[in-house]
């Protein structure tokens, strides 16, 4: 096929094949669902492996991904496999450059969308950044000199390998307090022309050095040096290395990514005592002691550091996020941003791009029935949807639809992922406000390359080699219908919590202070602000965060909190129990209730951040707080009434939204975790059912109308049974362990709305115990002969000993006798499952029943007497990895990072376990009358 040339997507062509791809991908949805879009699908992070691609793979994998279910590719090129370093292609080379033209092009015409990361590997860096622009540490020597004496050795860096260092400041301590800055007295050679005055002295010198980190997992042509985040024109330069590839023109690329923030030691930027003067409004040269000596319990050590990392966050925002998203959006496009692991306030700097990403690592504790969770794949630190509200909050508070995720890094060991784990994990996103998947992810892979294809060592392999994919879209069809709910209209959450940040950079430990999804037991889990949001959310209050940038640009309007033109307002601002708060936001707050608003402090500010202008600041927060003078509300409760809103005062914030009468979801109370979305004409409620048991009640929501039950599991939907109680919608709700159920509200019900089956009254229970007989269709090393059964068991425990070593996909077939279909419906339980199957009653699909609890809806397609069953069940990859490990087969050979366990030890898969596979049981049928 002719390559693209580059003037080909030049211009507006991407971005023309874009919006036409979204035009012909909205897929006419039948009943309630939103019509799918491209963003609705699950998307996933496509690894570029030496970028050794070329457009008939490119052709084929894109293809396999669209029908799988996979709405769009995040190209990110990494190192490469050895072996193939002729088909190696330098990052944004002209070869790489009509790759990257051909998979827009060829992408766009499947109705799929292109993401690319802004670099290779993880973080940004490359060729291109020479040492005056890569990432700078602060390097400070200290030097004794005694009265009426002078230095008498050159003031120059000791660090090896710091040639690029520069000298930025020489500050003197006296022993009687002195502190005399004495930068401009060195000369070109080092000597310092000063001569110390009484007492014994301290010189201290500041040079800005450098990391000496270059790019981690990078690809050909991205080798190279970290850049300095912080620097306004280093991050321009980098970005110019674009502009000469683009030709300054579109490239149909929808948003640009960026990795987490693992830029190390980077602490420092030439230009920060400047920026630190400017935005603290002291000098820190003058405090180098302070921020360089050892840890100490120093009230102003601590609140120096709190300026430094304040700082430090206004750099990264300004100069780098900002920067980055500016330049993107002159192409057309937008920025989508990992922001945790970054040394700033995360709701600004997620707040700062067009999609703000988090990420999950590791797995969670569900406590649903038959779940595995085996040992060896619990991390230290499990995903706490706490973290991911960060980026749902910058999202939400600013107006912003989507909110993505890096989804199932490292969520179990190699091959032993289920799609089983998968989906209590991303519907615990879903509930955190994320409603765009990224999977982690896709490794491209050649046709050549010999099974399991080429594999990157963090990711859950979910690629068309994996032995589960053909069965895949089950998983992709169920996010698919969430994300076409949750991208729908806008969030609606009726609290608005002030994460206070001062508190957690006011620390006299360290310098840089990174927040990170790794160490939320440090900044996170031990606040005052966290244990209030878990129970808030625990009793059925939905909410979002809110920075000191934030609501500096909020306004309070009829008895709302508006954070944004397109945001949804917020009934409450809950001030937490915090110490530290800034004149200017407590000014703010006060403000917003003068407006119309309803603010809540769990307990009042101690105190302001920071050194500047001290006691002046302290002065002005004390006669603020004097103002507020409450009175006594009952039930624990103070209240001060200002302009048209109010300031209340409880420990117990619960007893103050009672007492404004902020209704709470009591569904909450049953353990049923939910999320909401507000549209024209009505509300979504997504509700997940993680709980060890079962739910059959009839449950208040918060919302007025008539309700469709939406099954995000099949596609189904009903008109539910509903009545008002007491002013309160009631509806019931049927749901078993591990299932999720969407309510749409609506106003005005759409005539002609069938009704919603609910399964009351079980009756005998049908038992499929005829014989099965069991083909293996494709998978290896090598397809088993067929099989006969009379019991349904694991395939690894019969007879033939290469079952024990296949993944791949075996076909079950059986029959059992309907005596007469008189049931309103019926019910199939296929039980255990190893790992995933798809189901045919007498010729007709049923579908995927690829998650826990197995179960599917067949009255439709039962007949009275003889009834043929089918049943395709695809096992995980485990058993034949576990087989080439013992045989010593080569299957693994990358250049850096070779292949590592969950525990990044090299990989061995041979002392493995034999993991269960197929149909298992019992199977049976329900029906109910």
């Amino acid at each position: 096929m002719m390559k693209i040339k580059s003037t080909l997507t030049a211009l507006s062509l991407g971005l023309c094949l874009w919006n036409v791809a979204l035009a012909q991908n909205k897929a006419k949805t039948a009943g309630p669902w939103p019509a799918v879009e491209q963003q609705m699908k699950p998307w996933t992070r496509w690894w570029w492996m030496g970028n050794a691609v070329d457009e008939s793979n490119i052709s084929k994998v894109l293809t396999q991904y669209q029908q799988a279910g996979i709405g769009g590719v995040e190209i990110t090129p990494i190192y490469g496999a050895v072996g193939f370093e002729k088909r190696y292609i330098d990052f944004l080379s002209p070869k790489w450059m009509d790759m990257l033209h051909y998979t827009v092009q060829k992408s766009n015409a499947l109705g799929m969308g292109v993401d690319m990361n802004t670099g290779t590997g993880w973080p940004f860096g490359g060729p291109l950044v020479k040492p005056e622009h890569a990432a700078t540490k602060l390097i400070v020597q200290q030097y004794d000199v005694k009265a009426g004496q002078k230095l008498t050795e050159a003031i120059k860096v000791k660090e090896a390998k710091q040639d690029a260092a520069k000298l930025q400041a020489v500050t003197a301590y006296g022993s009687n307090g002195e502190v005399l800055d004495l930068s401009g007295q060195v000369d070109a050679n080092g000597i310092l022309n000063w001569t110390a005055g009484n007492g014994n002295w301290q010189v201290y010198a500041a040079f800005a050095g450098k990391t000496r980190q270059e790019v981690k997992r990078a690809a050909p042509g991205g080798q190279g040096l970290t850049l300095d985040h912080l620097d306004k024109n280093a991050v321009t330069n980098y970005l110019s290395r674009f502009d000469k590839a683009f030709d300054g023109k579109p490239q149909g690329v929808r948003a640009f990514f960026n990795d987490s923030y693992e830029v190390y030691g980077a602490n420092w930027t030439p230009t920060f005592f400047e920026e630190f003067q400017k935005n603290r409004g002291y000098d820190l040269k003058k405090h180098l002691q302070e921020l360089v000596g050892k840890d100490s319990a120093s009230e102003n050590v601590a609140r120096l550091k709190s300026d430094y990392r304040e700082t430090m966050s206004d750099l990264l925002l300004d100069n780098f996020t900002h920067n980055w998203t500016n330049w993107a959006n002159k192409y057309g496009s937008i920025t989508k941003n990992q922001s945790h692991g970054s040394p700033g306030n995360l709701l600004d700097l997620y707040g700062a791009v067009g999609i703000p990403e988090t990420e999950t690592f590791g797995s969670s504790h569900f406590p649903i029935p038959g779940l595995r969770r085996d040992s060896a794949d619990v991390r230290n630190v499990d995903p706490d949807p706490m973290m991911s509200k960060f980026a749902s909050s910058a999202a939400h508070t600013g107006g912003k639809n989507l909110v993505s995720s890096e989804t199932f890094t490292w969520l179990t060991e190699h091959f032993k992922t289920s799609f089983s784990q998968c989906k209590p994990e991303a519907e615990q996103l879903f509930l955190a406000g994320v409603n765009h998947i990224f999977f982690h992810g896709t490794t491209n892979s050649p046709a050549d390359a010999v099974w399991p294809g080429w594999l990157f060592y963090a990711s859950v392999e979910l690629n068309p080699n994996n032995s589960l994919w053909p069965q895949v879209n089950g998983m992709n069809s169920y996010l698919t219908r969430c994300q076409s709910v949750l991208q729908s209209g806008k969030a609606d959450n009726e609290l608005l919590i002030y994460w206070p940040v001062y508190d957690v950079w006011n620390r006299a430990k360290g310098m840089d202070m990174a927040i990170k999804v790794h160490n939320i037991d440090e900044w996170l889990h031990p606040t005052a602000f966290y244990k209030l949001s878990k129970n808030l959310a625990k009793s059925g209050y939905s909410f979002d965060f809110a920075s000191d940038r934030l609501l500096a640009q909020s306004a309070g309007q009829n008895g709302l909190i508006n954070t944004a033109g397109n945001a949804s307002p917020y009934q409450v601002l809950i001030i937490p129990e915090c110490t530290m708060i800034s004149v200017e936001t407590l000014t703010k707050a006060i403000q917003l209730a003068n407006e119309g608003a309803t603010v809540i402090f769990q307990q009042l500010p101690k105190d302001v951040p920071g050194l500047n202008k001290l006691e002046e600041r302290r002065a002005e927060l004390k006669a603020l707080l004097a103002k507020l003078s409450f009175a006594d509300a009952g039930n624990g409760v103070k209240q001060f009434k200002t302009g048209q809103g109010v300031i209340l005062l409880a420990t117990d914030v619960e007893k103050a939204l009672a007492y404004r009468a902020v209704k709470r979801e009591a569904i909450a109370d049953t353990g049923l975790q939910f999320i909401r979305r507000s549209f024209a004409g009505g509300k979504y409620y997504y509700i997940v059912n993680h709980t060890a048991k079962d739910v059959d009640a009839t449950l208040p929501i918060n919302a007025n109308g008539s309700v469709v039950l939406m099954d995000p599991q099949s596609g189904a939907s009903g008109l539910g049974a509903s009545s008002v109680k007491d002013g309160q919608l009631m509806v019931r709700l049927q749901m078993r362990s591990g299932e999720a159920m969407i309510l749409k509200v609506l106003e005005k019900m759409p005539a002609g709305t069938a009704n919603w089956t609910y399964l009351n009254k079980a009756a005998k229970q049908i038992d499929l115990n005829n014989a099965w007989t069991l083909n293996f269709t494709t998978g290896g090393p090598e397809l088993p002969a067929a099989q006969k059964l009379n019991k349904l068991v694991s395939w690894t425990s019969l007879a033939d000993p290469r079952l024990q070593d296949f993944s791949g996909t075996g076909v079950y077939t059986s029959n059992f006798t309907l005596n007469a279909k008189t049931a309103k419906e019926y019910v199939l339980n296929l039980n255990q499952v190893d790992e995933s199957a798809r189901v045919w009653i007498n010729g007709q699909e049923v579908g995927i029943l690829w998650s826990i609890p197995f179960q599917a809806r067949v009255g439709k397609y039962l007949k009275a007497g003889n009834n043929i069953i089918k049943v395709e069940v695809v096992n995980l990859m485990a058993n034949r990895i576990r087989y080439m490990d013992q045989k010593k087969i080569q299957w693994r050979n990358y250049h850096e990072i070779n292949f590592v366990n969950i525990n990044y030890k090299p990989f061995d898969a041979a002392n493995w376990a034999v993991m269960p596979s197929g149909l298992i049981g019992p199977v049976t049928i329900t029906p109910y009358l």
